[in-house]
């Protein structure tokens, strides 16, 4: 079980490297839903120019929400927040059982843990306020946001799937760097030391290991729920692939990838074969962490993918 102690360290940790990284102001909040559970959630709003020259300003794009992989956290993406949000709203929330958010009992069933990790999101949108959105989600977080638009087809608009895989073991998968105890940052910063130098713009030190530990470090809520939604090696025992096909024609779909992850973009294409307007965009020299291996081309990608939707629900013609 984890401590006050611990909480508030995980706390401050994140309100440290958030700040590093971005510049824009923004807010932060528990949102609350059912049975006394909360979402951890950073909202960024980027105020309209007071005129435009070349007549009425253009209804705001639905914001942007992002949620992060497995084992990740809102902070995650410091790198990508003040660019997204250059051209609306944008949200980014710990998910259920994950981070600052709260760690209830999942349950063992693949299908009602899922369940139960989508209808937090709708509940959240809910509470939030949001009429529609448009989701982007790495890993896990790309894995549920195609379950969402399968379910509440009419809140999600576009929605970006990411890498959906993550290596399991019968155990959960995290459980070593709970026992490594006061040793657990030192075994993040030993095992993934690539993440110092993802990160190396905005700091010059282990927070970004030491942010992660903390994330962690926790009750494994959402970590079991994925357990229970996956066999060994990270194979989902639902698969997504079996099942987004059957989102609405009219919801535009976009994966990004990285040209050196260990997940190839198989899935996207076999998708491409049934739905010729998936859209999909492979990024030179990143891997798993695609947003933050090359965040700037990142961000510009998201920034034309929603651009380019802007123009299509307009009825105007976009670039091929």
């Amino acid at each position: 079980m984890t401590s006050k102690h611990e909480n508030q360290r995980s706390a401050e940790n994140q309100t440290t490297l958030l700040p590093s990284g971005v510049k824009l102001p923004f807010s932060r909040q528990h949102v609350r839903i059912s049975n006394n559970n909360y979402l951890w959630t950073l909202a960024f709003f980027t105020q309209p120019p007071p005129c435009s020259p070349s007549g009425p300003l253009a209804q705001p794009r639905p914001p942007l929400v992002l949620l992060h992989g497995f084992g990740g956290g809102v902070a995650l993406w410091a790198q990508n927040l003040d660019s997204l949000s250059s051209s609306g709203p944008v949200y980014t929330l710990d998910l259920l059982g994950f981070g600052r958010s709260s760690h209830p009992q999942f349950s063992t069933d693949p299908e009602g843990a899922e369940d139960q990790f989508v209808s937090a999101l709708e509940e959240w949108r809910d509470k939030v306020g949001l009429e529609d959105m448009v989701l982007l989600g790495h890993n896990l977080g790309g894995y549920l946001s195609a379950a969402y638009t399968l379910k509440y087809p009419h809140s999600s608009i576009p929605v970006w799937i990411r890498a959906m895989g993550a290596v399991m073991s019968p155990f959960n998968p995290l459980a070593g760097l709970r026992l490594a105890g006061p040793l657990g940052p030192m075994l993040v910063q030993t095992v993934r030391s690539d993440f110092k130098q993802k990160y190396s713009s905005v700091f010059d030190d282990n927070t970004v290991s030491d942010y992660i530990y903390h994330l962690n470090a926790q009750t494994p809520s959402g970590e079991t729920a994925f357990k229970n939604m996956t066999i060994p090696y990270g194979w989902a025992k639902r698969p997504m692939l079996e099942r987004i096909d059957q989102v609405q024609a009219d919801i535009p779909i976009s994966f990004i990838y990285g040209s050196r992850s260990s997940i190839d973009s198989d899935s996207g294409y076999a998708l491409k074969k049934t739905r010729p307007d998936v859209q999909i965009i492979v990024i030179r020299g990143a891997g798993h962490y695609v947003f933050a291996d090359q965040p700037d081309d990142f961000n510009q990608t998201v920034l034309q993918i929603l651009a380019g939707t802007e123009k299509k629900s307009r009825g105007e013609e976009t670039e091929p």
